[in-house]
C-alpha cells in the first residue's frame, strides 16, 4: 500500500484503531534514514551518532536501540547505551526483540510509535528479519518513519535490512559472477537500491556488482565503515564519516547474467558508478544556488531513485 493510495489520517487512525492504540501526532514530513557501514566511531568524534541523535531531536529526543540482529543483545545494548549518554541523550532506551511474540506485543509497538529515533545495531541481518518480518513491530516501524518523520538509523547488518531486497549472504568474488550472493527480503525503507556495507574494507565492490546483474533494476550502495548515508526523501542525500559511498548504476547496462553458468564471471556493460565522499551533500533536485544543476544528470537521477518513497507496510 503506498502512501499516495491510502490517505495519510485514514492509515494513522487505522493502524491505532487495529492495535487499540490510541493515535499518534502525524508530522508535516517523512523522516530520515541514517545508513552506516559499520564500526561507526564510538569512542572520539562520534561524529555519525552525533548527527543521528541530532536528526532525532537532540539530547531530549525519545531513542530505541533495537538489538534484535545482535546474538548477545544486552551487551550490544550497553555499548550503545554508554555511547548515547556520553553524548548526553536523556531517553535512550533498549528495545530487545527475540522472537515474532515480542515483535507483536502491543508494548513494543507502543514504544516504536512514540520514538523520535530507531537505531538498529549490527549482527546478524537473516537473525533481525527471522524477528520482525511481516509483525506488527515491522509495521509500526512503518508507520513511524512516514507519517511521525521518525528517524530511523542501522548500521552493518542494521543498515543490510534498509533495502526491500537484502542482500543477506555472499562471498567476496574479486571480479563479478554468477550467484555471488543470496538475496531475500529486507525492511524496505529504500525501495529502489541494494545496500552492501563494511564496502572498501571488505572488498565488496565484485559482490554487490553481481547482484545488480542479477537485479540491474535496482542501484546497487557500497557504504564504507565509519560512514553513513543520510536519506531525505525527495530531497537529496548526504555523506558523513570518514569513507565514501560507492554508487553502482545498471539500470542501462546490459550483461550475459540470464546466459552465464553457474560462477561465471559476467558481461557487464554501460554500468555508471559514483563515488560520493563524506561532507559532501548531493541533491536529486536542480537548484543552481546549491551547486547541483552541475551534477552530472545520471548522478541526479540515481539520487532521485535513493530519495523515492518506497510503499508503507501497513
Amino acid at each position: 500500500m503506498s502512501l499516495s493510495s491510502f490517505n495519510r489520517r485514514q492509515l494513522l487512525a487505522f493502524s491505532a484503531t487495529a492495535l487499540s492504540l490510541p493515535a499518534v501526532a502525524l508530522a508535516p514530513r517523512p523522516g530520515r534514514l541514517v545508513v552506516v557501514g559499520g564500526a561507526e566511531d564510538r569512542l572520539k568524534d562520534k561524529i555519525i551518532l552525533r548527527r543521528f541523535l541530532s536528526l532525532c531531536g537532540g539530547e531530549n529526543a525519545n531513542i530505541l536501540v533495537l538489538t534484535a540482529a545482535s546474538s548477545d543483545q544486552p551487551a550490544a545494548w550497553r555499548g550503545y547505551d554508554q555511547v548515547f549518554r556520553e553524548m548526553g541523550a536523556t531517553q535512550t532506551t533498549h528495545l530487545p526483540i527475540y522472537t515474532q511474540e515480542d515483535a507483536n506485543s502491543a508494548d513494543t509497538v507502543n514504544r516504536i510509535l512514540s520514538a523520535d529515533g530507531i537505531f538498529m545495531s549490527g549482527g546478524d541481518q537473516r537473525r533481525l528479519m527471522e524477528r520482525l518480518s511481516n509483525t506488527e513491530a515491522e509495521r509500526a516501524m512503518h508507520t513511524a518513519f512516514h507519517l511521525r518523520r521518525c528517524c530511523i538509523g542501522g548500521t552493518s547488518a542494521g543498515a543490510a535490512v534498509m533495502s526491500h531486497i537484502m542482500l543477506a549472504e555472499g562471498g567476496t568474488p574479486v571480479l563479478p559472477k554468477k550467484d555471488a550472493a543470496v538475496l531475500e527480503e529486507g525492511l524496505g525503507f529504500v525501495p529502489n537500491a541494494i545496500i552492501d556495507q563494511h564496502f572498501s574494507e571488505r572488498r565488496r565492490l565484485g559482490r554487490l556488482m553481481s547482484v545488480l546483474a542479477q537485479r540491474p533494476d535496482l542501484l546497487g550502495v557500497g557504504i564504507d565503515e565509519d560512514t553513513a548515508l543520510i536519506i531525505e526523501r525527495g530531497t537529496g542525500v548526504e555523506v558523513v564519516g570518514k569513507g565514501v559511498v560507492t554508487l553502482i548504476d545498471g539500470r542501462r547496462m546490459r550483461s550475459n547474467f540470464g546466459a552465464a553458468a553457474a560462477s561465471e564471471h559476467l558481461e557487464m556493460l554501460g554500468v555508471t558508478l559514483h563515488v560520493l565522499p563524506a561532507g559532501n551533500r548531493y541533491s536529486s533536485v536542480v537548484d543552481e544556488t546549491s551547486g547541483s544543476s552541475r551534477l552530472p544528470r545520471s548522478l541526479r537521477s540515481a539520487i532521485a531513485e535513493l530519495v523515492a518513497p518506497g510503499p508503507i507496510r501497513g
